[in-house]
């Protein structure tokens, strides 16, 4: 029995703001050491799935040098499975730009099939959460089933931003509706496929064929297969996973982290979420330096006099004398300088917050928290004010900066052209 995953990474992820500016959404670190795709690939390796094809698209470059060969996933193989990234291309045929996510796969289905798979197993690389895919293997060939969708509960509020999967007793999907207005149920597609590797083959070929087709799992495979009366189930998942699409979830599945006992355990050995890893310092904190409910990675330094609370750190972080960090997500390389107060906000690479500035501010949230987003190697200049909301975008220098304070309603862009990816 041979599992082939496919891992869809190849998305924009604009509702995350800066930090897909750069980056795919699947390269978005994620909590101090990871990016978002280790848990997609820790997950399969966990599983013993060690055959994976990444379909990428939207700015790979971080996500193909975070990969590389494979190596910290044990996927540097070239015989027995390993890991390969696959992009859009252009041929003589009809290839170009994938134009959905069915379309993404079809395109390179005949890669998927050149070690002719049993099964297909299709995977978002966007999401967070820990599955065994072994034991929904089993489930599907237990259920003689042509098609297996992993589903999970959610809030009825939230229902209308999934796909809708409707199942009788024994689990037999018997409809399904992607973003219904509407929606009659809070059982959601979790956007994990695993397929009959024949019947894909055709779905797919079937829905090339259709003009009027958008080319998308949700919107048009899965409804076609229940219209047709195809043996598809549901697999229920109870475990904690979410879909961190936008700046919200982002903010609100670190946080998560930081509770007593938070829903997944980064420190649980059975479950190993692995990811690429530069040598790092151990983290240096200062004679009164004070961390609370907080997670802080190898390289950090914290001076004297700081305080960091219910915040994330990546490497090489580093918090000056007297600033103070809450409740904020803070990545690789960037400096809080003396003196500045940092809260609510989500800062990208290698950025500077100056000395005494003033970022965010905890307020009782109405909807999605109004988290600051500044983006990759931007600056802060010394005493100005980022307002709750506003967002300053990637490679922002002092000398952009027209007015203090930068309010909520603002998105503050560099004037110069930057080339970098």
């Amino acid at each position: 029995m041979k599992v082939r995953a496919v891992i869809l990474a190849g998305g924009e992820g604009s509702r995350l703001s800066t930090l897909t500016a750069k980056r795919t959404k699947p390269a978005v670190p994620f909590a101090g050491k990871y990016r978002i795709i280790d848990f997609t690939l820790s997950n399969c390796v966990n599983s013993d799935i060690f055959d994976i094809m990444i379909l990428a698209q939207y700015r790979p470059h971080s996500l193909i040098e975070h990969i590389g060969a494979g190596g910290p996933w044990d996927l540097n193989r070239d015989f027995t499975g390993g890991v390969r990234i696959y992009s859009p291309y252009k041929a003589r045929g009809s290839s170009d730009w994938y134009l959905g996510t069915a379309d993404a796969v079809q395109q390179n289905f005949r890669f998927i099939k050149d070690r002719n798979p049993d099964y297909v197993l299709i995977l978002s690389g966007d999401h967070i959460y820990e599955m065994n895919y072994d034991k929904m293997v089993s489930y599907h060939q237990e259920h003689k089933a042509d098609l297996t969708v992993a589903t999970i509960t959610v809030p009825m509020e939230e229902a209308s931003r999934f796909g809708i999967v409707g199942f009788d007793e024994d689990y037999r999907i018997n409809s399904f509706v992607e973003k219904p207005a509407h929606p009659t149920s809070n059982q959601v597609n979790m956007g994990v496929y695993l397929f009959n590797t024949e019947l894909l083959d055709r779905a797919l070929w079937e829905d090339r064929q259709n003009p009027a087709s958008a080319h998308d799992f949700g919107k048009n495979i899965l409804p076609r297969l229940v219209a047709e009366g195809r043996r598809l189930y549901a697999y229920p998942y109870d475990g904690y996973w979410v879909d961190v699409g936008t700046v919200g979830s982002y903010w609100q599945a670190h946080m998560d982290l930081l509770v007593p006992h938070p829903p997944i355990d980064l420190n649980d050995r059975t479950w190993i979420i692995h990811t690429r890893t530069e040598e790092r310092p151990p983290v240096r904190i200062d004679r009164d330096a004070k961390v609370v409910d907080s997670m802080i990675t190898d390289g950090t330094i914290l001076r004297s006099g700081s305080i960091v609370e219910r915040s994330v750190l990546s490497p090489g972080v580093t918090v000056e004398e007297g600033a103070i960090v809450r409740e904020s997500i803070i990545l690789t390389d960037t400096v809080i300088k003396a003196g500045a107060i940092v809260e609510r906000a989500i800062i990208d690479k290698r950025c500077v917050i100056g000395a005494n500035a003033r970022v965010g501010k905890i307020v009782p949230a109405q909807g999605e928290p109004p988290v600051v987003m500044i983006g990759k190697k931007s600056e802060v200049p010394d005493g100005f004010a980022i307002e709750p909301g506003a967002t300053i975008g990637t490679d922002v220098v002092p000398s952009d900066y027209e007015n203090n304070p930068i309010t909520s309603d603002q998105y503050l862009q560099t004037k110069r052209l930057a080339y970098e990816v």
